[in-house]
């Protein structure tokens, strides 16, 4: 796709401009595997940042790294019974090593619950062996028959982690910590506000007591679910007798959590904060901040901005600076290019600052900085250029989760009564606050007649001031209040 082609816009047709923005940027591009990825490096430099901060949370959390066999025996799967059924349609299996039937097909880990707690079950004999908090960076594979790149792909890669407790309320406390975890890495980290809450029966984890989930807003009004977050109970535990001994001497089976996000979340990036111009990434988790555009006409010219601008990209790219620390800076000095052609270039791809440096404001010892979410344009001196980048973008992270929050509002419906008018705002895009039955047969007839399913049944916080009273569809007594939408 030739660059001097524009981008569909966000209003024209939002999967078309989602699809082309992710090839335009170079995040990632398909793969001669039917349904599988390629992540490129820009999308992955993203997924790396993301990675290291979840990782730093997670060990701050008490957590270590691990790593599990990608291959599960068939077995394994059968033992727990809702866990087989909700993933036998999505599992790969191998048949056939080194030439020969296997004597037990193999199944390439969609998941790893099962292989988890096996190797648990030969580790924990006493209570002094608990709590277990492990967590592991892998890919998994899931059979997808619709596929998009980042949101759904067969191979995704992603953190699952997976702990043991002596208790129940250990194992909750931990499932609601890990659902907290994500939810401040998600607005802090991404700029992107969620609303948690706990999954229905029919929407939960399969093989889970309790699932939880963080719910983002894309900017056509769809959900995103970001992250889960599972008390599995027992079930698990029973499945492969994961057992321990008490405190008091009696033989108790431990109670397990397993919590997970993925490479989806740069997807939900660039759909909480790209505009029709390109990507735009939040600083925190842009590989490159900032990019210095040197511009001129001559070759004196050259000489004298190419210098200034190596210098600036030694001075701020010093560890000495202050927060935050390090700058990730680059010098676009290719030649033949136009400073136009750099300008889109960098700006498609989502580069939070670019610095323009000419003749004269070297000579003026100044540079002129450009926001890439507002485009706005300010003179800075040389001298305090360190501490103006720093300052812009911390603001540009707090402004961009402040809008993608503002955009959520704006399209978030409480009070709705009317199950016509509640088919308008799905259609429309939007969530929607609304009471329910809690009649698994009520969730389904919507999810058929309009798509739109319950996200979440919210945490306190998110719901409304006055508990709906009636069920949006039956007009039956609500059970809940529930978020709707249409999601991805």
């Amino acid at each position: 796709m030739a660059d001097e082609k524009k981008l569909t816009t966000r209003a024209a047709d939002f999967s078309a401009w989602y699809n082309e923005l992710v090839l335009r940027a170079e995040l990632a591009d398909y793969s001669p595997v039917r349904g599988c990825m390629v992540i490129r490096p820009n999308g992955y430099g993203i997924w790396e940042r993301m990675q290291r901060a979840l990782d730093d949370m997670f060990k701050a959390t008490g957590h270590v790294n691990a790593y599990f066999p990608m291959f599960i025996p068939e077995s394994f799967l059968s033992k727990e019974a809702e866990h087989v059924e909700g993933f036998a349609p999505e599992t790969a299996v191998v048949t056939h090593g080194g030439g020969k039937k296997l004597e037990e097909p193999l199944v390439v880990r969609p998941t790893s619950e099962t292989i988890i707690y096996s190797m648990f079950a030969k580790w924990v004999q006493s209570y002094r062996d608990l709590p277990l908090l492990y967590n592991q960076w892998a890919n998994v594979v899931r059979w997808e028959m619709r596929t998009r790149l980042f949101l759904r792909t067969m191979e995704f890669l992603w953190q699952e982690g997976h702990t043991a407790h002596a208790t129940h309320d250990e194992a909750e406390e931990e499932a609601r910590k890990m659902l907290g975890v994500y939810r401040d890495f998600m607005e802090g980290w991404i700029a992107m506000p969620v609303i948690t809450g706990q999954k229905t029966e029919s929407e939960k984890f399969a093989g889970a007591l309790r699932t939880y989930a963080c719910e983002a807003m894309m900017q056509d009004g769809k959900a995103l679910q970001a992250g889960t977050s599972h008390n599995l109970g027992q079930n698990f535990a029973k499945a492969f007798d994961l057992t321990f001994q008490s405190e008091a001497g009696t033989i108790e089976h431990a109670w397990n959590t397993s919590w997970g996000v993925s490479t989806r979340m740069v997807g939900g990036l660039v759909m909480t904060h790209g505009d029709d111009n390109g990507l735009i990434t939040p600083p925190l988790l842009a590989p490159i901040e900032l990019v210095i555009v040197p511009i001129w006409r001559t070759d004196e010219e050259k000489a004298t901005v190419f210098e200034a601008a190596r210098n600036l990209k030694q001075s701020l790219g010093a560890w000495e600076r202050r927060a935050p620390a390090r700058l990730r800076v680059h010098l676009d000095d290719r030649e033949g290019i136009k400073p136009g052609a750099k300008y889109y270039h960098w700006e498609t791809r989502g580069i939070p600052l670019r610095l323009e440096l000419g003749p004269r404001d070297v000579a003026a010892n100044q540079c002129v900085l450009v926001r890439r979410d507002t485009r706005a344009k300010q003179v800075a001196s040389l001298d305090t250029i360190g501490e103006d980048v720093a300052e812009l973008l911390m603001r540009m992270q707090a402004d961009l989760l402040t809008a993608a929050r503002e955009r959520m509002d704006a399209r978030t419906h409480r009070g709705v009564t009317s199950y016509d008018q509640f088919r308008e705002i799905m259609d429309a895009g939007g969530f929607v606050y609304a009471g329910w039955n809690g009649d698994p047969a009520s969730e389904a007839r919507v999810k058929e007649e309009t798509k739109a399913t319950i996200r979440v049944i919210p945490d306190p916080e998110f719901r409304s001031a006055e508990a709906p009273t009636r069920c949006l569809v039956t007009g039956e007594p609500a059970k809940h209040e529930v978020l709707w939408a249409r999601a991805y």
